[in-house]
């Protein structure tokens, strides 16, 4: 199977010699293309493990770029399709001859659930788009094992289930749809339709989205979401405590209301303007506690614990990652562990990208200037989640602010977690360098060599460190041999170790430094004495 990072890779010319296949899809679309297809096309590509749609380029070879008019405002596209689709979703833009091709990058699935575009999960067999088949649907939902949330919980009826969760159910999912004939369906007939109830009965799903206090005290009193607010980290009982054993839908906006009760402002000022930013961010937050309660492991003992401090917010929930997730791949993959609660929880429209809940995460905290989540304290048995509220540095405010909202539309999760590492002048890591490309398009980074790269110069002088990026760039080279010149005047007699130099120049290779060492000795300027780390380096006397 092709790889949607292998595919990710090409260029345009690469791109043009691809077999079209369930992976990638080449359209001419020289003057437009209908969303709805586009959709459906994505859909399609997303469900075979994602790829891409090439707009503007025959579909027959030898291929030729004719150009593409269609989605003037491909930011708007690519958001259009992650609502639609509930996936990630990239795009690049390209021009061959002043002829335009626009690419659209489509993530895979999450493992364990289809993809579907207005309840149908769509499927390329041959030539044609076709509803997937129900033993390839049987397969997927078999991926991620046995799912605990859509089994039947025995002796529990439609009674066990809060009318008052039922209807905020209904009306967030007729808002979502778009279709208010939800509003006259019955409860029984609006869970049969998103499988809450089945023939056989109430699924524990309903029980946790819309159960009873009492009843889920009968058949799952796990099911728990504990809040407290705590002014210091002192041990001792909570300043203020609520415990809510009911149905999801009953109590997460109350858990909101808690949080926003002590949620200070903090500002900062761009020219004229004060700008407020919340300590805790409400999507955030709402992500942070649906992903607890949506993916926590309800075979286990115990509470999803939602502590807040002055200055951070931990979620703690039972159960550890769900099956193959970890750190390494958490932006990357989806597992959900409780496919039936996961599938209902995106009818709602509460979950604003299905399994890309973290994605949204790190991009707020980047898009706040704040510390990127925290799992410290994470086992197999527990995932525990910290958010801190406080900003690190307001001119990664200031510098976001003139990137501008209609590029940041733009941004992947990895485009913000690229400027992010930049800014704080950390190596942009292996696994973000083929977002430099992108981000040097929009005018955002600059290469200093091979894989090296900082922000453009006007975003460092926007944060006041317009000197960082001269330092990060560098001085030509007959300069930085005057600095080391300098820095050897004065330590005469004892010399200089290597890693002086390094420190002079922080933004030089051991190798880069070494060369210009060389040149310094060929030219007389200096001398070295004894050999390896234990060698010092002096100034040649006249």
């Amino acid at each position: 199977m092709t790889n949607l990072i292998h595919l990710g890779a090409m260029t345009l010319e690469n791109l043009l010699c691809v077999p079209e296949d369930e992976h990638i899809e080449f359209k001419e679309a020289k003057n437009s293309f209908e969303f709805d297809s586009l959709v459906k096309y994505a859909c399609s590509i997303a469900n075979c493990g994602g790829g891409k749609i090439v707009l503007g380029v025959s579909d027959r070879r030898p291929r030729q770029v004719v150009g593409s008019a269609a989605f003037e405002q491909p930011e708007r596209t690519r958001n259009g399709l992650m609502e639609k689709l509930r996936i990630r979703v990239g795009f690049e833009l390209h021009e061959r001859d002043g002829k335009r091709v626009l690419v659209f990058n489509i993530a895979g699935r999450p493992t364990g659930l289809p993809v579907q575009a207005d309840g149908v999960a769509w499927w390329r067999s041959g030539e044609s788009l076709v509803p997937m088949p129900q033993e390839v649907l049987r397969e997927i939902y078999e991926e991620s094992g046995h799912d605990f949330s859509g089994d039947v919980c025995p002796r529990a009826t439609l009674a066990d289930l809060d009318e008052k969760a039922i209807a905020a159910f209904r009306e967030s999912w007729a808002r979502k749809s778009g279709n208010a004939r939800l509003k006259q369906f019955s409860d029984r007939q609006l869970l049969r339709d998103c499988e809450a109830i089945t023939k056989e009965g109430v699924t524990y799903a309903a029980l946790i989205l819309f159960g009873k206090h009492a009843s889920l005290g009968r058949f799952l009193p796990q099911s728990e979401t504990i809040f407290e607010y705590r002014s210091s980290d002192a041990s001792g009982p909570a300043q203020q405590r609520e415990e809510f054993r009911v149905g999801f839908f009953a109590f997460h906006n109350r858990i909101w209301e808690l949080i926003n009760l002590r949620n200070d402002k903090q500002h900062y000022q761009d020219g004229l303007f004060v700008f407020d930013v919340p300590t805790f961010n409400e999507r955030v937050v709402r992500e942070a506690v649906l992903n607890a309660v949506c993916h926590r492991n309800y075979q286990l003992g115990g509470s999803v614990f939602v502590r807040q401090y002055r200055d951070r917010l931990v979620v703690d929930s039972p159960g550890g990652f769900p099956p193959d997730i970890s750190l390494e791949n958490i932006l990357d993959r989806q597992s959900p562990r409780n496919r039936r609660i996961a599938e209902i929880l995106s009818r709602s429209g509460l979950v604003e990208r299905s399994g890309q809940g973290m994605n949204l995460i790190y991009e707020l905290c980047v898009k706040e200037a704040k510390a990127l989540p925290d799992f410290t304290g994470t086992d197999a048995n527990l995932v525990r989640l910290t958010l801190r509220g406080a900003i690190l540095d307001k001119n990664m405010l200031l510098l976001l602010g003139r990137i501008g909202e209609e590029r940041l539309e733009a941004f992947s999760t990895e485009d913000f977690l690229a400027v992010n590492a930049l800014f704080y002048e950390h190596k942009l890591p292996a696994s973000l360098r083929s977002r430099a490309r992108p981000l040097i398009e929009l005018g955002v980074v600059e290469s200093i060599g091979s894989n090296k790269f900082v922000l453009a110069r006007q975003f460092y002088r926007v944060a006041g460190k317009g000197g960082v990026h001269t330092r990060l760039v560098g001085l030509d080279r007959e300069t930085n041999k005057e600095l080391l010149i300098k820095h050897l005047k004065g330590s005469e007699q004892a010399g200089v170790r290597f890693y002086e130099f390094q420190q002079v120049l922080p933004g030089h290779s051991r190798n880069q430094i070494q060369k210009l060492l060389r040149e310094l000795v060929k030219e007389g300027r200096i001398y070295m004495q004894g050999k390896t780390h234990g060698s010092r380096w002096f100034l040649a006397t006249k």
